[in-house]
């Protein structure tokens, strides 16, 4: 990561910031990340499975089924980890679907929120 003078105290900020989200009850931080594609098929996992039989692959890994984007929604104050997979590529509507359907299934855990924080 490139250091720019401003670095220390825009992270400085950041943290203060979470820290007034952690301290007020009305409040929740979430941690939001998305990672690597992941290729789903019949592919040979470069010789290594997690099964006592070894399957059978495909001669070659150049044909896959779909690919998933893997999106995660960390609750910061729980830990609780929530983790959507999508086939879209990682665009701002598939984050805002990620972020809607976590909401829908998790929002009656939190009948006094008032903000949400978002740590990307």
């Amino acid at each position: 990561m490139k250091k720019i003078p401003e670095t220390d105290t825009i992270f400085e900020h950041v943290f203060q910031q979470n820290q007034v989200s952690d301290d007020n009850p009305n409040s929740l931080r979430i941690s939001i990340d998305s990672k690597a594609k992941v290729k789903i098929g019949n592919l040979s996992r470069g010789g290594k499975g997690r099964t006592l039989k070894a399957k059978e692959i495909d001669d070659h890994d150049h044909k896959w089924q779909t690919t998933l984007a893997p999106f995660g929604i960390l609750n910061t104050q729980s830990d609780q980890l929530s983790i959507y997979l999508g086939q879209s590529t990682e665009t701002s509507d598939f984050i805002v679907d990620c972020l809607v359907t976590w909401w829908t299934e998790t929002e009656t855990d939190y009948p006094q929120l008032e903000e949400l924080v978002i740590d990307l």
